[in-house]
């Protein structure tokens, strides 16, 4: 059995394989309320052979959206329609379930990508005021963000646990606390974004005092079994930003909160990053956050080679691998994977005759995977 292959146990939950579907914002939600487009988007992921299935970015509150179409957990109506998706997916899924829960913080109040990814004023349709851990915009053109006082993020704070309510009553496997890219948890840690003069910026301990208050409420609320963990950034790739020896410091304080991974990724805190887009090219970071805060690290960005992702696991750059266009370019990368690396995968049913084995002319569509 290939490392790829081989199970993980991530506090409580036994993941068949090292592969994980990483959350995918599908801005194709009403009201932050999930629609029959997740039905049919999940589906094909709960059919991928992924062990680890996270869903989408979600919004903690309604202002803590990217966009109005992005899905959120702050209502009953969002309960109760990510329920049906889940009553739907579920009988057919093999993977665990688990969900990014998200605040978008100064980028949020966006238009949807296929729009141009503007930013909404919050007298534009669809618009909101948007909050951060200082009054600083994103970048030239967007709104000026509310800065936070101590009430309003202790209603943040309250909106985390809210959120993971719901999650235990959805029965969801893991949580996974979205502190990258550019939002509000990752806007708190990266010096880019974070100007308080206040106990909660300046040095990283500032820096990292409210993500840290948000993990501890929401590891409180979340059953010691089940998974968390949190998604931060690595570098901001840019100077001045957030480096890699600074998030394996937070990782290290989330180990000692009982976070139980962190997903290493990076960018987004501002638009003059410069990120040298190649295969793998966030791997490392993952690597070393490992080495220094001995803490289980999934590996995203630009995987898609079966043996290479094999290759992260077996050389313990991380533990789990996560794929987000690998899995829309190719919802069965794992059984591909699994032929590739001469695993074997257990599929539906229903889908078992189009196993190469009983089917030769699957040779003609991959055919770099059977030489």
């Amino acid at each position: 059995m290939s490392a790829l292959f081989s199970p993980y146990q991530l506090a409580g939950i036994t993941l068949e394989n090292r592969i994980v579907v990483s959350p995918m914002c599908q801005y194709s939600a009403l009201d932050g309320s999930a629609t029959d487009w997740h039905v049919m988007h999940l589906g094909q992921m709960a059919l991928s052979g992924a062990g680890l299935l996270i869903l989408e970015a979600s919004g903690v509150e309604a202002r803590g959206r990217i966009t109005p179409a992005c899905l959120g957990l702050y209502s009953d109506d969002n309960e109760r329609a990510l329920e049906r998706v889940l009553k739907a997916v579920r009988p057919y899924n093999r993977a665990k379930l688990g969900i990014q829960l998200a605040h978008a913080g100064r980028k949020a109040s966006t238009d949807v990508p296929w729009r141009g990814n503007k930013p909404l004023t919050s007298s534009a349709a669809g618009g909101w005021e948007t909050v951060a851990p200082s009054a600083l915009p994103f970048a030239d053109g967007w709104t000026m963000p509310k800065p936070l006082d101590r009430a309003e993020m202790d209603k943040i704070i309250a909106a985390f646990v809210q959120a993971t309510e719901r999650c235990l009553r959805l029965g969801l496997d893991l949580i996974e606390l979205h502190g990258a890219h550019g939002y509000l948890i990752s806007e708190f840690l990266s010096p880019l974004a974070n100007k308080r003069t206040d106990e909660y910026g300046g040095s990283l301990e500032n820096r990292m005092r409210f993500p840290l208050e948000i993990a501890r409420a929401v590891r409180a609320a979340w059953p010691s079994e089940r998974a968390l963990g949190v998604r931060l950034n690595g570098t901001d790739f840019m100077p001045g930003g957030i480096v890699v020896e600074e998030t394996a410091m937070v990782a290290t304080a989330l180990k000692a909160l009982g976070i139980d991974y962190v997903c290493v990724s990076g960018g987004g805190n501002s638009p003059k990053q410069e990120i040298p887009v190649k295969a793998h090219y966030q791997v490392p970071f993952a690597a070393e956050v490992k080495r220094l805060s001995g803490l289980a690290t999934m590996a995203v960005g630009m995987i898609a080679e079966p043996k290479a992702a094999d290759g992260i696991v077996t050389k313990n750059e991380a533990d789990l691998v996560a794929l987000a266009r690998g899995f829309l370019d190719d919802p069965r990368w794992a059984w591909h994977a699994a032929e590739a690396l001469g695993d074997d995968l257990k599929v539906v049913v229903q889908y078992e005759r189009a196993r190469p084995k009983l089917w030769p002319g699957a040779k003609l569509v991959r055919p770099e995977l059977h030489p």
